[in-house]
């Protein structure tokens, strides 16, 4: 339906409607729009010792994952809601290789301001199905500098009822004695840490000290049913002995010479047969620093520390626990031309690597390279040019204890690894293959879908034609960061979207399947909002540091006063001259293509206006999210009535409605009053008067304030929700 503009100039105010009701959830089926897996930085993988196939993966932003028999992943908490956002910064976990049905999580996002709650110890008897909280009295950073050390936390091999873990921020080692229930400081350990990235740092994240970075069990001591006497534990200190072993079950705890006390220990692991611990380190804690480092072995019956280096700046390291004596370590921070891995079968006195110079510029890569499950990530085929294709950020690297063909790795967007290990050491070229399906690890910070063509497209800068198959290729150009995205109403294939980096804007005319169209001027400008008018000729962009912007015909961007820095916006999605912002409690439009804007409706007491949403059939129907609640208007801006009931909105989207002539659906993330409310996901198909709740226990979306929705135009009922890691 549409209808002619007619502006009525009226008295600015807010009409309360009546209270809204809010009926029983709806069961909603919720799946991954799929892009074939990862998007984000993988800084562990362990395997479970004394189960075949058991296999578990953490992320920085994104929770933890269990291991598939086909090498798809299964997320593990998804449950995690607003109140506790923080679950999906895992910094450690553990599995327990007595039972292992067990399984531990120690999670928190931040240590500093950012997150106000201390961390968890989250228990599994059930392999990551159901977990129960073990509260800490102290913060966990699962995305503060250094997550890539470990593992901090370990289940006793002897006396699985006794765990430890490694804290951040000074708060040293804890001890459970009762399968993680209760935590007890282990005061006895000379150091909690004392080393800090960048100790000026006032934002508090480099700042914080990085204390405990791992700790290894020596599973050839002690006897079943008793505590294992020998523990090692590694420390974040520079300039003096940072690896300590406990030879009286923690007891008591003596340095261990020989090792380079100017680095950091990365990663100590045991080779039992062997008796030995291998042990990286670095002279920074990563995954951002760190530029030369070392591998050694400890000989545990003499105690002898040798440097066993294939070249410096080694942090990623495993063995083989069905050969002894192999040893492979990946390279941190590696950025040119590519990263590495070295292998060694003799204890680390020779090593082979996965890349060699063959004569500048031409590169030997000892592998086939397979992304079939994420083409989007790079090139299927073997490169020997100078492209960057193993990764980087390289801290998760093992072989399945069971499967000495079987391994994978994590890099800063993906896990990498394949079945045929075994051939580095023989024809030395392994097929090195994407599989992270199903960890899908994005800070999703946009998304539309439009009227006609792709179903979705996402701020990742994919352009989801199929949501069941991943991205065949991301925007071109591709950018780090994607922040918003807008189609012209009337022309839908016409699309913008915009950077965080300077002057990043670009233009499609073919519904996102290319992007050749930049616009000039505005180079110091970044980040933001933006919209496009309804016939694609004017783009109006609230930039995060130039203010707003705004360009006509594709010439360049020139400055906007009449609506102030911050502004969020929004194009009507029929009349090609009528845009909107709002700022606080006020509410602008403008009539004349965004060349002006005049202040015409009030937001009730807002102070924050999150989101403006346009019904794409009628001009002037628009809804506000804000700080104060949900706000309607059927006249430009002018009137707003209010959505009684909600007391704060976040996301809003508008979708295919319930019935040919009915309202669109919208959908919300707020939080509403009443039974059945509070803080979630809700869909009304009459404008408001009622709710029903969509999401569940089992699908908590994590922080509501950091999610965008989109709903599909074309499908009742059909939502998509984008989150800051899952």
């Amino acid at each position: 339906m549409r209808r002619n503009l007619t502006l009525f100039l009226l008295a600015s105010s807010v009409v309360l409607a009546s209270a809204a009701d809010v009926i029983p959830a709806q069961s909603y089926n919720w799946k991954n729009v799929k892009i074939g897996g990862g998007g984000g930085f993988v800084p562990g993988i362990v395997f479970n010792p004394s189960q075949k196939g058991l296999a578990y993966a953490r992320t920085d932003i994104g929770g933890a994952y269990k291991l598939n028999a086909d090498d798809s992943w299964t997320a593990l908490l998804d449950f995690a809601d607003n109140s506790r956002w923080d679950y999906w910064g895992t910094d450690a976990l553990a599995t327990d290789p007595v039972d292992p049905s067990r399984l531990y999580l120690a999670v928190g996002m931040y240590t500093n301001f950012w997150d106000p709650n201390n961390g968890t110890i989250l228990i599994s008897k059930d392999q990551g199905k159901t977990f129960t909280p073990s509260p800490l009295p102290f913060k966990v950073g699962g995305n503060m500098p250094g997550r890539g050390l470990g593992e901090r936390l370990a289940v006793d091999p002897h006396s699985n009822n006794v765990l430890y873990f490694g804290a951040r921020s000074g708060h040293g080692l804890w001890r459970s004695t009762n399968f993680g229930a209760t935590w007890t400081q282990v005061t006895s350990l000379p150091s909690a840490g004392t080393y800090a990235p960048d100790p000026s740092d006032s934002s508090g994240i480099n700042s914080d000290k990085i204390g405990i970075t791992w700790v290894t069990f020596d599973s050839t001591s002690g006897e079943s049913g008793k505590a294992t006497p020998r523990i090692f534990v590694g420390v974040a200190d520079v300039g003096r002995e940072n690896i300590y072993v406990s030879n009286d079950a923690g007891a008591t705890w003596n340095a261990i010479p020989g090792f380079n006390n100017s680095w950091i220990a990365h990663k100590g692991v045991l080779s039992p047969k062997e008796n030995a611990l291998y042990v990286s380190e670095s002279d920074g804690a990563g995954p951002n620093d760190g530029s030369i480092g070392g591998v050694f072995k400890y000989d545990i019956p003499s105690g002898t520390v040798t440097n066993i280096s294939p070249v410096s700046g080694s942090e990623g390291l495993t063995v083989d626990l069905q050969k002894p004596g192999t040893v492979m370590v990946a390279a941190l921070n590696c950025w040119w031309p590519d990263g590495q891995i070295w292998r060694s079968t003799d204890s680390g006195k020779t090593w082979s690597p996965v890349w060699a110079w063959e004569a500048y510029p031409v590169l030997n890569r000892y592998y086939t390279y397979d992304d079939s499950l994420a083409p989007w990530i790079g090139p299927d085929y073997t490169i020997t040019t100078l492209d960057k294709q193993l990764g980087w950020w390289m801290e998760a690297l093992v072989i399945d204890p069971f499967d000495s063909n079987h391994w994978l790795y994590g890099t800063g967007e993906t896990i990498y690894g394949g079945h045929d290990l075994l051939k580095w050491d023989s024809t030395h070229n392994v097929t090195l293959k994407s599989l992270a399906d199903g960890i899908e690890e994005d800070a999703v910070q946009s998304l539309i879908s439009p009227p006609s063509g792709a179903h979705l497209l996402s701020a990742v800068g994919f352009l989801h034609t199929d949501l069941t198959k991943a991205p065949q290729t991301n925007f071109n150009p591709a950018w780090s960061t994607n922040v918003d995205l807008d189609f012209a109403g009337n022309l839908p294939s016409t699309l913008v979207r915009v950077g965080n980096g300077n002057g990043q804007i670009a233009i499609s005319t073919d519904g996102g399947v290319t992007w050749p169209g930049t616009i000039g001027g505005a180079s110091n400008a970044n980040s933001g909002k933006i919209a496009i008018s309804a016939n694609g000729t004017t783009i109006l962009w609230s930039s995060g540091n130039s203010g707003p912007l705004v360009s006509t015909d594709s010439s360049s961007f020139t400055s906007l006063s009449s609506i102030p820095s911050g502004a969020v916006i929004a194009s009507d999605k029929q009349n090609n001259s009528v845009f909107y912002a709002a700022v606080g409690s006020k509410f602008y439009l403008s009539t004349d293509g965004a060349q002006s804007f005049a202040a015409v409706g009030l937001l009730g007491s807002s102070a924050a206006p999150v989101k403006i949403i346009v019904n794409p059939g009628v001009t002037g129907d628009v809804w506000v999210s804000t700080d104060k609640g949900l706000f309607h208007s059927t006249n430009l801006g002018t009137t707003f009535v209010a959505i009684s009931g909600i007391t704060q909105a976040w996301a809003i989207a508008l979708g295919a409605p319930a019935t040919s002539n009915g309202p669109p659906a919208i959908f919300t993330a707020a939080s509403l009053q009443g039974t059945g409310g509070g803080i979630g996901y809700f869909r009304s198909d009459n404008n408001g008067k009622t709710w029903v709740k969509i999401n569940d226990a089992s699908h908590g979306f994590g922080s509501i304030s950091s999610n965008p929705l989109t709903a599909d135009p074309r499908i009742y009922g059909r939502v998509y929700i984008g989150t800051n890691g899952r």
